[in-house]
């Protein structure tokens, strides 16, 4: 298991719809776990493959891990099968450094996924759980969370980020 590099904002790899996983085998699983790794690492409580570089409809969650212990879910090719209520939320992300922004999403979200064994699974997951499955899925549909913030906000992160690069 590893800790894997994190793709940060604004790499063209985030901007990307990722591809479908056509088959779960073994490296498969060591990703998921070297996913896991580096977002506790980060620290995180959600993580999409094209976040480390990697264009595929690969995710791992663990929302609790701070107050229990750790018990990373990784899921394959998921989607959203239904979705329910509002919630503003504070959201974050480790590939969009220093920035924070409130996101109104569904409270509520079914997933349907594939196990690490290839298994068919449904989660229904509401609050900051649902929250975090709808942020890790726009990062396998190209969207980051400053794409759902005003074009105000969202254009001053961008302006200020570009600086920030540019003094590197």
């Amino acid at each position: 298991m590893a800790v894997l590099p994190l793709i940060e904002f604004p790499e063209t790899v985030l901007k990307k719809v990722a591809e479908p996983v056509d088959k779960v085998d073994e490296a498969v699983r060591k990703l998921l776990r070297d996913m896991a790794d580096t977002m506790y690492d980060a620290p995180g409580i959600g993580l999409a493959a094209p976040q480390i570089g990697i264009s595929r409809r690969i995710i791992v969650v663990d929302v609790n891990w701070r107050e229990q212990e750790r018990s990373p879910r990784g899921y394959i090719n998921p989607e959203i099968v239904f979705s329910d209520g509002r919630i503003d939320f504070e959201e974050g992300c480790l590939s969009v450094p220093e920035y924070q922004a409130e996101v109104k999403r569904a409270s509520r979200v079914v997933v349907r996924a594939l196990d690490p064994d290839g298994k068919p699974v449904e989660v229904d997951a509401e609050g900051v759980e649902a929250v975090c499955f709808q942020h890790e899925l726009d990062h396998l549909d190209g969207m980051l969370f400053i794409d759902r913030i005003s074009r105000l906000k969202r254009s001053l992160y961008v302006k200020r980020r570009r600086k920030e690069l540019a003094g590197r």
